[in-house]
């Protein structure tokens, strides 16, 4: 059994090794989240990267965020998201952030989230500013839940302005996520009210982890292994902005036929294409945001130029 104080001592030795390596290259801005308040699936201390450092400016540092306006946009818009996880910027390249996040959140989550935080506050819980009101209205807003959505998502929108981004790169097969009959995730593609139609949207169905089970069965070989795009539950279509499609000479028409290598790779030519554009991105889902955004890191540090080639294949260290 492991003594907590181990634990502890471990995760504060990560926290100051992590520190130490973006010291070396970034100027940054940090919210605390020592105890999960913030959100209890992101590390104790929340890295916001402003710049790239340079040997003339090592010593000082004008930060270009307001930590104080993003920590409130961060708590008002972090119910928005699936279990709290709000739009977090990951990657700095060439200026431009690439940031994750989970899909955004259904009703029940939103509605059952609301209540908990309201009852264990004390009935002080200013998340959305007014949180009696929220609750007064409950039974209006069942029937009528625009009221609630424009709250939140609209918090949600202003953390993404805030951060500058543009484009959202939605990775869900479905457009909501049904569990036992019930929407329990939903997607900006499919908000009702078009809230989120002041960004580009791009639907980019990638299987999700459950579909990594046969490629293990497989031995980790992902030549020839293809999604079943048959599937009752998969009804999100590609669809890509033509000012994207246009310059990468590949024919999406095709990608229920692609193999996983040839999926991933003309996947990430797409997010390359915008980040080294003009494009600063959010991409989502946890269970596949990952993969993307670890590859556009090691791109970033001119790691994997090779991996676009067509003598690319790839390895079980790449999953």
């Amino acid at each position: 059994m492991h003594c907590p104080h181990e634990h502890h001592g471990s995760v504060e030795r990560i926290e100051k090794r992590y520190l130490e390596l973006f010291d070396r290259d970034y100027k940054y801005s940090i919210i605390h989240n020592t105890n999960g308040d913030v959100c209890g699936h992101y590390p104790r201390k929340i890295v916001f990267l402003e710049y790239e450092s340079s040997d003339n400016n090592k010593e000082s540092f004008e930060s270009t965020l307001q930590i104080s306006r993003l920590q409130d946009l961060v708590n008002r818009s972090k119910m928005a998201r699936c279990r709290g996880r709000f739009v977090c910027p990951v990657i700095l390249y060439n200026g431009k952030h690439v940031c994750r996040s989970s899909t955004l959140a259904g009703w029940g989550e939103l509605y059952g989230r609301t209540g908990y935080n309201y009852i264990f506050s004390g009935g002080s819980d200013d998340t959305f500013g007014d949180a009696e009101e929220v609750l007064e209205d409950d039974c209006a807003v069942r029937n009528n839940d625009s009221q609630l959505f424009d709250k939140v998502r609209g918090s949600d929108i202003k953390l993404l302005k805030y951060l500058s981004v543009r484009y959202i790169c939605d990775l869900m097969v479905e457009n909501k996520k049904v569990k036992f009959g019930l929407n329990v995730t939903s997607s900006e593609k499919v908000d009702k009210a078009q809230r989120y139609a002041d960004f580009t949207l791009l639907s980019v169905p990638y299987p999700g982890c459950e579909f990594f089970r046969e490629y293990k069965d497989r031995d980790y070989t992902a030549e020839g292994l293809v999604f079943n795009w048959n599937q009752d539950y998969v009804d999100a279509p590609l669809t890509i902005p033509a000012c994207f499609t246009k310059n990468l000479n590949i024919n999406w028409s095709e990608y229920q036929s692609w193999d996983l290598v040839q999926q991933t790779q003309n996947y990430l030519k797409l997010l390359l294409h915008i980040i080294n554009s003009d494009g600063k991105l959010l991409v989502h889902l946890p269970d596949r945001l990952f993969l993307f955004t670890c590859m556009c890191q090691l791109y970033k540090i001119n790691l994997i130029f090779d991996i676009l080639s067509p003598r690319f294949s790839f390895s079980a260290s790449i999953f």
